[in-house]
């Protein structure tokens, strides 16, 4: 979450003056030549980058709720001042479209704001995009040699088990091979001790 700091709402409060500052440019942008276009592009410039730093500094939600009052309060401001100061605007009669051309003017700069805004936003998303997608890559690599370590211990518990079954195997197949064994050499001497028996009863008789 951004941290709101009061510095952070000079922007803002540039901005206002910026579109302020306009209500007292003529008009006629094209018919006036190139210099007060050029005041209008700089002016247009200026709103753009304090657009940019609002939603740097504020954030896109509160910065646009920022910047969406100050339009609507300079465009108040502009059409009180206008009302009482119409000679010096060169305003013979206060005319509703001439209120409405000085409030989509402010409105045009304001609009700026929210395009520099705008633009902010859609490089920072996509910057988190392109570090979303690495992290991804990431994980994903993590995950297959996860994978192949697993795959490696079950390989290896296999291989002693099968070891382990083997000498088992083995040591089953000796101690049966030994019974055997005993079994063999029991019965030959139960056999020897009835010849001896029978031979000592044959001695006897």
């Amino acid at each position: 979450m951004i941290e709101k700091k009061p510095i952070y709402y000079a922007t803002a409060g540039l901005l206002a003056v910026i579109i302020f500052a306009s209500n007292f440019l003529s008009t006629d942008i094209f018919q006036a030549g190139y210099q007060n276009f050029s005041v209008w592009f700089v002016l247009s410039i200026f709103s753009f980058a304090c657009g940019w730093l609002i939603n740097k500094t504020l954030g896109y939600v509160h910065g646009g709720k920022v910047l969406f009052a100050v339009i609507v309060a300079s465009a108040f401001i502009s059409v009180f001042l206008i009302s009482f100061f119409s000679e010096y605007f060169g305003l013979s009669d206060l005319l509703v479209e001439n209120m409405i051309l000085y409030i989509l003017r402010n409105i045009t700069l304001g609009a700026m704001g929210f395009f520099g805004m705008a633009i902010c936003e859609i490089i920072h998303l996509q910057k988190e995009s392109e570090s979303g997608k690495s992290k991804t890559e990431e994980l994903r690599r993590l995950l297959a040699n996860a994978q192949r370590e697993a795959q490696i211990i079950i390989e290896d518990a296999r291989l002693k088990s099968e070891r382990m079954l083997y000498e088992a195997q083995q040591a089953a197949d000796e101690v049966i091979e030994r019974k055997a064994e005993v079994e063999y050499r029991l019965k030959e001497f139960i056999s020897a001790e009835r010849e001896l028996i029978k031979k000592y009863e044959s001695e006897e008789e």
